[in-house]
């Protein structure tokens, strides 16, 4: 599954989608919303349909590039509090590394490609976040 919510999400559901008893590995990120100096709220925007078709494209490059089972990705929108989930990538496979690389790989590639921006208000006003397309600890 992939998508684009205002809603949160079970990250133990999610797993429970991803897991089988072939898997030897599976691997999580989850991104919060961080206080990073005064954050109180960050807001984040998405260009939706191009979003989704994106992470669809990185998750079947991901599925090319690496010996992997399952792929999900889940990012939030709209306007989170410090703490609260922004992105959940889980990737299951046979082993340990294939998981890991896949999951950093797919990321890294959200980071880069798909149209979503933050903007972080707080105390000191608010800004969007330069030379970033996606929020979290990412």
């Amino acid at each position: 599954m992939i998508s684009i919510t205002r809603d949160d999400f079970d990250v133990n559901e999610v797993i429970g989608r991803v897991r089988r008893p072939d898997m030897g590995a599976l691997v999580t990120f989850l991104g919060v919303v961080r206080d990073d100096g005064g954050i109180d709220v960050m807001e984040l925007e998405a260009y939706e349909e191009v979003a989704v078709r994106e992470m669809e494209a990185i998750r079947d490059e991901a599925f090319e590039r690496f010996p992997i089972m399952a792929v999900e990705i889940i990012h939030r929108i709209g306007r989170l509090r410090v703490g609260e989930n922004i992105l959940l990538i889980v990737v299951g496979a046979g082993h340990r590394k294939e998981a890991f690389d896949a999951c950093e790989h797919i990321l890294e590639r959200i980071k880069e490609s798909v149209p979503i921006w933050k903007k972080e208000i707080g105390e000191g006003g608010e800004r969007w976040v330069p030379g970033e397309s996606h929020g979290g600890d990412a």
